[in-house]
């Protein structure tokens, strides 16, 4: 028999090393929903978009991973400029033609996490262009 999954409970748990910062950060910047803590432990979830919700852990050190969680956006050049307003690290996106633009953008830990414009649907045809998106990469 396989795993019996609850699609009700998804969470991605990332280690931080300022939970106060880190929380603000994924609330504000990214506009996540704070939706349970445990402060005296140095945990939260907060609600994304997503099928999954974001657990912040309070760690005294954050290493790395090879794991860059990546959330899809309808409008990379929008997505990159809004992050970029919040000081945030962030890199011009690169296409894979006729698939997907992406760009990779660092928490206030250095934690990596991606975004992702599909340019094909499921049937792999072309999806327009958000209005007023730009034709290259964004600088």
């Amino acid at each position: 028999m396989g795993l019996e999954y609850n699609s009700e409970n998804c969470v991605i748990s990332v280690g931080v090393t300022d939970y106060d910062r880190s929380l603000a950060w994924y609330r504000d910047v990214l506009g996540f929903e704070l939706i349970y803590e445990l402060k005296e432990y140095g945990w939260c979830e907060l609600k994304t978009p997503f099928a999954f919700n974001i657990g912040l852990g309070q760690s005294e050190t954050v290493e790395q991973g090879n794991i860059t969680p990546t959330f899809g956006v309808r409008d990379i050049d929008a997505a990159i400029a809004h992050l970029r307003a919040h000081d945030v690290k962030v890199e011009d996106w690169h296409e894979i033609p006729e698939m997907v633009r992406l760009s990779t953008f660092y928490d206030p830990d250095g934690t990596p996490w991606m975004l992702a414009q599909a340019l094909v649907d499921a049937n792999r045809n072309p999806i327009a262009a958000p209005e007023g998106a730009a034709a290259s990469a964004a600088t």
